[in-house]
């Protein structure tokens, strides 16, 4: 499984190649005049209403985390493991090309993050853009932050909340696709027998993230 298989194809195919050329470069942080004149040009963008996706990267315990928004809230969070530019790539073709480097769209969830990872925040208050996801893998990524801060439930348990009891499989692929990863927290399901299962940032990742939890 590719947990960065979402859904649905684009409405209008973008070249990955062609994108991840074109954001790569942007992916460094820029100084002196040209990181003016980008900075600029994205705060012009984002009043126009002309920008389709904001993203900035912020460190973290699990790794650098790019993080996404559109105007309706937070729609991406990915970690380094699934590769930053063809991530971006991946945006413009579902969302719209009109990608810029503009930290301040994300100031809110940059914070609530740094809040989560220094232990004083269990839940996340800010807007989400769930459009990558629909149908079942939506509803089931919709009830994750209803486990509990600290606490863990089963695929199978999962299941059965969303109405679905045999559909342990379909849980986990909703909780592998999922777009939003500590945000909406897939790392607090488990299998049955107590293992990790799988994990969009590795197991590493999530072994860090519950250990994180349990000792706030």
């Amino acid at each position: 499984m590719n947990p960065t298989d979402i859904d649905a194809a684009p409405a209008e195919a973008a070249d990955p190649a062609e994108v991840s050329a074109l954001l790569g470069p942007a992916l460094a942080a820029p100084a002196g005049t040209l990181g003016q004149l980008r900075s600029g040009l994205a705060a012009a963008a984002d009043a126009s209403g002309d920008l389709d996706v904001a993203y900035r990267i912020v460190e973290s315990p699990v790794g650098p985390l790019l993080l996404a928004a559109t105007p309706l809230g937070l729609v991406r969070v990915a970690f380094a493991a699934e590769g930053h530019a063809a991530v971006l790539a991946q945006l413009a073709g579902r969302i719209g090309p009109r990608i810029l480097e503009y930290p301040p769209r994300l100031e809110d969830a940059a914070r609530e993050l740094a809040e989560y990872f220094a232990g004083a925040r269990t839940r996340f208050d800010i807007p989400l853009d769930r459009r990558l996801s629909k149908g079942f893998r939506r509803a089931v990524q919709e009830r994750l932050p209803d486990i509990p801060y600290g606490h863990t439930a089963s695929y199978s348990e999962l299941a059965a909340a969303a109405g679905s009891p045999r559909a342990v499989r379909a849980v986990g692929s909703a909780c592998a696709t999922n777009p939003l990863p500590v945000v909406v927290p897939c790392h607090r399901v488990l299998r049955s027998d107590g293992g990790l299962g799988g994990y969009i940032g590795g197991t590493d990742a999530k072994t860090a993230l519950l250990e994180l939890e349990r000792a706030a």
